[in-house]
């Protein structure tokens, strides 16, 4: 077993356009002030990181790693969430998701695939340059408008769908085995991988790729009502990333799990601040030691009530206390009797 490496924060929803957000030095520095040890970077903000610059050059790799670790801290990982969304894109949501593409290729869906998979490949080859060996990322969706059939789905569209997935990510994870990098998918509502049976049937169009590895957020479950203990327990060797991201789920008789078209706020399911949900981290951190866990605990804030600010600050408390430090001897070592095999022998009534 391995003791779980953190607190991590993930620097997406706290860069701005004030101090101390604004740059990589400045939101690292008050990162660790509050306790974190490790920054995870999206790789879409350039007041973050130049992601084609990280790609080609070295020198301008470790000059970021260098930043970071001046401010006391570590890379955990780069988050590829909005690229990877653009891989897989459906017509209906083509204006919505234009935002995360540049100007020269909005309007133009192959064009925008394209880019994002290029994205994808400067991504794998700066993780590599930096020394890190996971991406999160999103695997974009084609059915995700179908995902509650009405009307009926015609017959063998789900597996087209995850056929045509498959076939765009498979590049994509032969090019990060090159880079030594695991794809870390979210399973995410609004993914076409949002539980674990779509995960298997993705698993299946890739041909089990060893690269197609999982994020764990077990927000996301809490908002599906599915069962992410067992989840840890059925995919654990596939689990190289982790979100501690808190949620709660409380139906009326007014709504349930889709929500009733509400803001966040007054959703029956809604994500919340680390220990004001309704997750059992306790568990979950047992879980993920006990299967030997080697990746960092990242907070990741999306509470629609809490200042951000104080979020992080409880948030690394919350990460640190919930940290298991594993242990080295059993529990009975005192009562060993050590190793003799004429004594096992005879205690199991083998020595005549």
């Amino acid at each position: 077993m391995t003791t779980i490496k953190g607190p991590g924060i993930f620097l997406a929803q706290f860069m701005g356009d004030k101090a101390p957000f604004d740059n990589l030095q400045f939101i690292c520095t008050w990162a660790e002030s509050l306790g974190f040890k490790a920054v995870q970077i999206p790789s879409w903000d350039s007041r973050c990181i130049d992601i084609q610059q990280a790609a080609e050059s070295k020198t301008y790799a470790d000059e970021i790693k260098g930043i970071v670790s001046e401010c006391g801290m570590e890379i955990s990982e780069l988050s590829s969430h909005l690229q990877g969304q653009l891989v897989a894109v459906h017509p209906a949501y083509d204006d919505l998701f234009d935002g995360f593409a540049p100007e020269n290729v909005k309007g133009n869906s192959k064009a925008r695939t394209e880019w994002a998979i290029q994205q994808l490949r400067y991504c794998a080859k700066a993780c590599q340059n930096l020394g890190i060996t996971a991406q999160p990322t999103f695997s974009g969706s084609f059915l995700w408008h179908t995902f509650h059939p009405w009307p009926q789905r015609p017959a063998g569209l789900v597996e087209e769908g995850f056929k045509e997935l498959g076939k765009r990510w498979t590049p994509i994870l032969n090019y990060f085995d090159e880079c030594g990098v695991d794809a870390c998918y979210e399973v995410h509502p609004g993914e076409d991988i949002f539980d674990g049976i779509t995960y298997e049937m993705f698993l299946a169009e890739v041909k089990n790729h060893p690269r197609a590895c999982l994020l764990y957020d077990p927000s996301h479950f809490v908002l599906q009502q599915l069962d992410y203990i067992e989840y840890i327990d059925l995919y654990h060797e596939r689990i190289k990333a982790f979100h501690v991201k808190d949620a709660e789920f409380n139906p009326t008789g007014r709504q349930g799990t889709f929500g009733g078209y509400q803001s966040w706020a007054n959703r029956a399911g809604r994500y919340r601040s680390l220990g004001d949900g309704q997750v059992d981290f306790k568990t979950i951190f047992s879980k993920l030691t006990q299967y030997d866990f080697q990746g960092w605990a990242v907070m990741e804030w999306e509470c629609p009530i809490k200042h951000p600010e104080d979020g992080a600050s409880e948030g690394a408390l919350f990460i640190q206390e919930h940290i298991i430090r594993v242990t080295e001897r059993a529990f009975d070592d005192f009562a060993s009797s050590g190793i003799d095999e004429k004594k096992n022998k005879r205690v199991l009534g083998l020595d005549n």
